[in-house]
């Protein structure tokens, strides 16, 4: 029987994106495939890609057997147990410090897990039906959750023992990780590392890639290609000529200015949470890290300057445009047609991207390789194996903007003409519908499994990655209340009693945090230390 495995893959780029496809492809399909990356020292990173979800540790590098621990020292990662959304409610510019800030009218956690259940009704049920009959005025992260206080905290999510107590994500150096990740695919799997510029490609009758030309003179023959070469997409959009889809009359953002700021963390702590700022015509993030933090302002070009938007990020922060180093972006929102065309995949910002928030960079890349390691073909390259990965793809894609649109759409600010334009998007039915069943008071994309196996069961968090906790957080957030209660719980009252025990259980597990965790900077410094 003819050996039809593809033994030869290709991946142009290097980054995030390219190295985190050469060690999961290396794992994924065995020491019989060669991977060769094709790097472009000339062309510059990114860089950005900064913050990350939870399922990052189980589905990529538990997948490759690397201690969270170890990677962690490598690349100066921190902690992150959610999103804080400060100043999305009310107007003005940015301000690193507003009062608001501090206080819950205008700040709102969307932190990582599932709501508890009870009576197998979520939690966010109960909530519902206690504001809306007005037995609480507690905003929902606070009352539900047992983050929020530990956030305010700047407590970690583990014990002073190493003791997890709570599911989280992580920032870390992105130029760090991708140092980390080429030193494992080269030392450790074998990977080829060719650094060289692509010039163009080898095309043969059925339309396949059979081989990348470079700049050096170098011909480097595979059997499939991965495109990790960002926005210009030198393949997939340059050579397969598949069109990209742009959707900016989804999202209105389509720039970003980006730097990095030291940070005295003995003095003021590190935040275990993404900060997700509001301004005048867009938003600014805040991710913190050992020593420093990433930030960068993302702004709508339609509405503002590229100077305009860099001296408000500059004020905020205090720095001098001038002196500080800044990174200019430009980024197309959208996705392509199709992400696998033929013997060419698309990883990254050459497949898809939305704006910065929500940290979906890092996520639709491994969730694009889980994909293409669980549809990967042989030489006869039968479509279903294509058509079911474009599939999949292009839901998680919409799903995902839908939900940043909402953000968005619903935010309560309208001061400016950037945020009055953000009521007029134009809404996809899906989020149409969901926005319903919040409004009726009905859960929405209630996973399939409990917490205990929800995380690291990746089919499962693939078909349901926004849950019905991500939309309560987010637009209970944004002071859009459900409009009524789950009927179901005005029949049975006795459900709406004894789930009193269940917000109380909250409440005592707060105190208790609060009283025995370490400090975020304490823990990050011993573990760095080692």
């Amino acid at each position: 029987m003819e050996d039809r495995r593809i033994k030869n893959v290709v991946v142009l780029g290097g980054g995030t994106a390219g190295w985190m496809t050469a060690s999961y492809l290396g794992k994924a399909l065995g020491p019989a495939v060669k991977i060769t990356v094709l790097e472009a020292p000339s062309v510059p990173r990114i860089g950005v890609g900064e913050a990350t979800v939870p399922n990052l540790h189980k589905v990529f590098f538990d997948f490759l057997g690397l201690a969270e621990e170890d990677w962690m020292r490598e690349c100066n990662a921190s902690f992150k147990m959610g999103i804080k959304f400060t100043n999305w409610r009310t107007g003005g510019r940015g301000d690193a410090n507003p009062r608001p800030y501090r206080d819950t009218t205008d700040h709102y956690y969307h932190l990582f897990g599932l709501l508890p259940n009870h009576e197998n009704e979520p939690l966010s049920a109960y909530w519902s039906h206690k504001r809306l009959t007005g037995q609480t005025t507690e905003a929902f992260d606070y009352a539900c959750y047992r983050e929020p206080p530990i956030l305010d905290a700047k407590l970690a999510p583990r014990f002073a023992d190493g003791t997890k107590w709570t599911n989280y994500a992580w920032h870390f150096d992105a130029a760090l990780v991708a140092e980390f990740l080429r030193k494992f695919a080269t030392n450790k799997q074998g990977a080829i590392h060719i650094q060289d510029e692509f010039i163009d490609a080898d095309v043969d009758t059925r339309g396949h890639v059979t081989a990348l030309n470079t700049k050096g003179g170098r011909k480097i023959e595979g059997d499939f290609f991965v495109d990790c070469s960002g926005f210009r997409a030198l393949l997939i959009n340059g050579v397969m000529r598949e069109p990209f889809l742009d959707m900016s009359d989804h999202l209105l953002n389509d720039r970003a200015v980006a730097t990095q700021v030291p940070h005295d963390d003995e003095a003021n702590g590190v935040e275990p949470f993404t900060g997700s700022i509001a301004m005048t015509n867009g938003w600014t993030w805040k991710i913190p890290m050992l020593g420093r933090f990433g930030t960068g302002h993302v702004y709508s070009s339609r509405f503002t300057t590229q100077d305009a938007a860099t001296q408000e990020f500059c004020d905020m922060w205090g720095l001098d445009p001038s002196e500080q180093k800044l990174n200019h972006i430009k980024f197309r929102v959208g996705r392509n047609r199709r992400t696998w065309v033929r013997n060419v995949a698309a990883i990254g910002l050459s497949s898809c991207f939305l704006e910065p928030l929500e940290s979906t960079g890092i996520y639709f890349i491994t969730a694009a390789l889980y994909q293409l390691a669980k549809h990967f073909p042989d030489k006869n390259f039968d479509p279903i194996f294509a058509d079911r990965f474009n599939a999949e793809i292009n839901t998680m894609f919409d799903d995902s903007r839908d939900f940043l649109q909402a953000h968005f759409s619903l935010a309560a600010r309208n001061d400016t003409e950037f945020w009055r334009a953000c009521k007029d998007l134009v809404l996809a039915d899906d989020i149409k519908e969901k926005i319903r069943m919040y409004k009726a008071g009905l859960p929405i994309n209630m996973p399939v499994t409990d917490e205990s196996t929800y995380y690291g069961n990746f089919d499962a968090e693939f078909r349901n990655f926004w849950t019905n906790a991500s939309y309560y957080c987010v637009f209970t957030g944004l002071g859009f209340d459900p409009q009524q209660t789950l009927t179901k719980l005005t029949h049975h009252p006795s459900m709406l009693d004894s789930a009193e025990h269940v917000f109380a259980d909250i409440k005592r597990k707060q105190a208790e945090l609060l009283k025995t965790l370490p400090t975020t900077y304490d823990y990050l410094k011993q573990l760095h230390a080692k």
